[in-house]
């Protein structure tokens, strides 16, 4: 290969170019925000991102609540369902 050649020029480019959109396609994948040589950053995450990441939260935690209290009566309708009925019968008089 001679290394005075246009090839030479051509290869430099090919592999900075190359090397720059893997190096984009990473960052976008991953979430960061994408570079602009000229401008800075060309794509800012969202301005409301904190909110929306903090109400996703509080209704994660009321939705968690709500499938706790769920599986406990499933376990007592489990529970009165293959319990004899002597015994459930037994539990509602001494109830009373």
């Amino acid at each position: 290969m001679s290394w005075s050649g246009p090839g030479f020029i051509i290869a430099i480019i090919a592999i900075s170019t190359f090397g720059w959109l893997v190096s984009t396609w990473i960052r976008a994948r991953h979430g960061y925000p994408i570079e602009n040589e000229w401008s800075g950053v060309a794509h800012k995450g969202d301005p409301d991102a904190a909110r929306k990441v903090e109400l996703l939260t509080s209704e994660n935690e009321r939705l968690t609540g709500q499938i706790s209290r769920l599986e406990e009566r499933i376990a007592v309708l489990e529970r009165i369902a293959t319990d004899p009925a002597e015994r459930t019968a037994r539990e509602i008089d001494a109830l009373r």
